[in-house]
């Protein structure tokens, strides 16, 4: 069973190596940050409460969080494993979550951190575009589109994020360093952590990742 979490700062590319995970080894992708916005668009109270978190560049609660994901795990395309996107971001945060998978004898097998400078990742965050049908990810400097402003897949318009703007990403970068970059230490700590530099390229970053799986196979 491949039960990975990625850790990273924003628009380090998170979602589209978990697709690529999911894609490859057949395991369920888990978001953290679709889970909120789902949330978010049920109009909910609690909807709206985390709306506003995030508009801030704020982090939702943890009990929150856990909440949605202890759903999100019991479901049966988590039975061959997960990818956790976007949580946990602190040690706190991180013991809970074991405590949760300890009841669903679900634990977590590799913690993949990625790594990526922050002028680079906010040159991704203000390029990057979303298809709100099949949830791809377009760069605008680098993908080419068959109709601009189009998703090339299944014709949607892109849209960007509400919170892709330069305001919220300095905050969202600097609210990682601060809160989430102990977590390295936390998870090298318990022999889980392996690190991989963010390439221009997703392939190239992909083939770091496998590298790391596929070695704790092989040993």
């Amino acid at each position: 069973m491949n039960n990975i979490i990625l850790i990273a700062p924003p628009a380090a590319g998170k979602g589209t190596q978990a697709t690529m995970l999911k894609d490859k080894y057949n395991i369920a992708h888990i978001s953290t940050g679709d889970l909120l916005r789902n949330e978010v668009a049920t109009g909910s109270k609690r909807g709206l409460y985390i709306g506003q978190i995030q508009a801030e560049g704020g982090i939702v609660d943890d009990d929150i969080v856990l909440e949605l994901l202890e759903k999100r795990i019991q479901k049966s395309d988590c039975d061959n494993g997960y990818i956790l996107d976007g949580f946990p971001r602190t040690i706190n945060q991180a013991e809970k979550f074991n405590e949760m998978i300890a009841r669903y004898n679900k634990p977590i097998n590799y913690v993949i951190f990625l790594d990526i400078k922050k002028e680079e990742a906010m040159k991704r965050t203000l390029g990057r575009v979303t298809c709100p049908e099949c949830k791809t990810i377009y760069s605008l400097y680098k993908d080419k589109f068959e109709i601009e402003g189009i998703c090339n897949k299944c014709h949607f318009k892109l849209e960007y994020r509400n919170d892709d703007n330069e305001e919220t990403f300095n905050k969202r970068f600097d609210t990682y360093l601060d809160k989430t970059k102990p977590l390295i230490d936390y998870y090298q700590s318990k022999g889980l952590l392996s690190c991989v530099k963010c390439c221009e390229e997703k392939e190239d970053t992909f083939k770091q990742v496998e590298a790391i799986i596929n070695k704790e196979k092989n040993d």
